[in-house]
């Protein structure tokens, strides 16, 4: 029986491949940014995860490189998560930032480039799957630097009768089957290097514990937040209801003052003690 095969987007085969393989992450790239980035080009940089939190039992397993063009960072996201792009926003400033101290020449400064993978539509607002933002003037259309630049794939938003580089990339990541596989490898030598390390991981028993813990943790952590969100809308909806008496009640003293009712009569029709008829007047 054929063991089913991994996914790239699962990030710790998604670093096994492309953060081990620079042949391969050089074709990607050069797919993404419409440059051509050889692999003797690449320099891998941090390649341990980074927690966003200190919380974060999951962190992020991304691909962060320098090469001739700047600083580039790659990461899969699978499930939408608040405030992401904030957060991609963020994280690409930083790496913009953090490659001088204090004191230093600003022209050491290169480009800071982000890719974001991600398996759900998160621009709602056009069916585009690939959106390449940098720093632009919409008014007078011109752009002020390349130098931030963030890039946003969508997988779901790709279809089959694409033909771009990009879009086989993202059919890729979205493969499943052995036959899938196949004929996309047939499109590119990165991605025929990228289909033989799938199988390669997908054959070996400690790689696939390995992701298989890491898809575990991940199924986990969205529980863990799912659960902690449905509860805060819960508590959200109990408050608001218990704010909305607190302000009928406000308005019917009120109301009932401006009727030239005394605070002692109001108390009596109301049942309210007298202590909260003067603090819901806002009198001592």
């Amino acid at each position: 029986m054929k063991k089913k095969l991994l996914s790239p987007v699962n990030d710790h085969v998604f670093k096994r491949v492309f953060g081990k393989h620079l042949r391969v992450l050089a074709g990607f790239l050069s797919a993404v940014l419409e440059m051509p980035i050889d692999a003797s080009d690449i320099r891998v940089l941090d390649p341990n995860f980074r927690a966003e939190r200190d919380d974060d039992k999951l962190g992020v397993l991304d691909v962060k490189v320098e090469t001739r063009n700047g600083v580039i960072d790659v990461e899969v996201q699978v499930q939408p998560h608040l405030h992401l792009k904030k957060r991609l926003l963020y994280y690409t400033s930083r790496m913009f930032v953090e490659q001088i101290d204090k004191g230093q020449n600003y022209g050491k400064l290169t480009r800071a480039v982000s890719i974001m993978i991600v398996d759900f539509e998160l621009i709602k607002t056009d069916s585009a799957f690939h959106h390449r933002y940098r720093l632009y003037d919409q008014e007078n259309r011109l752009e002020y630097s390349d130098a931030l630049e963030i890039n946003v794939l969508e997988i779901p938003k790709v279809q089959k009768d694409e033909t771009s580089p990009v879009s086989a990339w993202l059919r890729f990541f979205a493969a499943k089957t052995e036959d899938e596989f196949m004929s996309l490898a047939q499109t590119s030598p990165a991605m025929e290097e990228a289909w033989g390390v799938i199988k390669e991981l997908s054959a070996d028993e400690r790689e696939r514990l390995l992701a298989e813990d890491r898809e575990k943790t991940r199924r986990d952590n969205a529980a863990y937040y799912e659960t902690g969100l449905v509860e805060g809308i819960a508590t959200g909806v109990e408050k608001g209801r218990a704010e909305g008496r607190m302000e009928e009640r406000k308005n019917l003293v009120a109301n009932m003052l401006a009727q030239g009712v005394s605070p002692e009569q109001i108390s009596s029709f109301t049942g309210l003690t007298l202590g909260d008829v003067k603090a819901l007047a806002g009198r001592n």
